[in-house]
């Protein structure tokens, strides 16, 4: 099983929930067990077939730069990373 940690502005579409736990062998599959689990998730997270602009996916703590094909080992995290705002 993958451990998905969802944030804060998403957790409605996870009852809550700050993490759920699925099947999968790279984030595509991950995200879409997620959405399964979580059903809207995924449009939260996919435009136009790759990770929404303003997002950013981490795999055992480490930005993703394979995109959705990134390998997520067996027992693995994966961390939904939403953009900070603020600033000058």
């Amino acid at each position: 099983m993958v451990t998905v940690f969802i944030p804060g502005p998403m957790r409605s579409f996870s009852g809550g929930r700050d993490r759920v736990e699925v099947e999968g062998h790279n984030v595509r599959q991950v995200i879409d067990r997620l959405d399964e689990a979580c059903p809207g998730l995924k449009a939260q997270l996919i435009e136009n077939g790759d990770i929404r602009p303003g997002l950013a996916i981490a795999v055992n703590d480490q930005i993703t730069t394979s995109g959705l094909i990134e390998q997520v080992p067996e027992n693995g995290t994966v961390l939904i990373l939403t953009a900070m705002g603020g600033g000058e």
